[in-house]
């Protein structure tokens, strides 16, 4: 079974979650924008028949990628080893695995979101996010974190 979270639990990791996710976000953008350098830098030689290589700038562009993809994949273990699960990390998704009435059901947040404020069943995703309400509150182990 995965670690379960309270919504205060969860709540109080967010400051750091927010930190990770922007920084593996942003990880990913640079990652991908060096992988557009090197495939435009590899286009030009094809088209020119072959021209002098730069081969401190394709050394350049390659370690800026493996750093990239290193701080991606140190952010990503980093949040998934604190229990929380990244849905999507293109827009910053990601749940917190918690019980409701007995079952498990996942606490959802957004990058940009002031708070949690929303849960799903773990058979849902993020359209199927539904308010946290007074109901959810009594039903749910712990209470609001403010």
């Amino acid at each position: 079974m995965s670690r379960l979270f309270t919504l205060p639990e969860a709540e109080e990791l967010l400051p750091n979650m927010e930190r990770l996710l922007r920084s593996a976000m942003e990880s990913k953008k640079s990652a991908a924008e060096l992988d557009e350098q090197m495939n435009a830098y590899l286009l030009r030689i094809n088209l020119h028949g072959g021209i002098q290589l730069d081969l401190r700038r394709i050394a350049e562009i390659k370690t800026g990628k493996e750093q990239s993809m290193e701080r991606l994949k140190q952010a990503l273990t980093e949040i998934e080893n604190s229990g929380v699960l990244v849905r999507d990390l293109d827009i910053g998704l990601i749940d917190f695995p918690t019980l409701l009435n007995g079952a498990e059901v996942y606490l959802c947040w957004k990058l940009g979101e002031p708070h949690i404020g929303f849960w799903h069943n773990t058979t849902e995703g993020f359209a199927g996010r539904k308010s946290i309400d007074e109901d959810f509150l009594k039903h749910h182990k712990g209470g609001r974190a403010h």
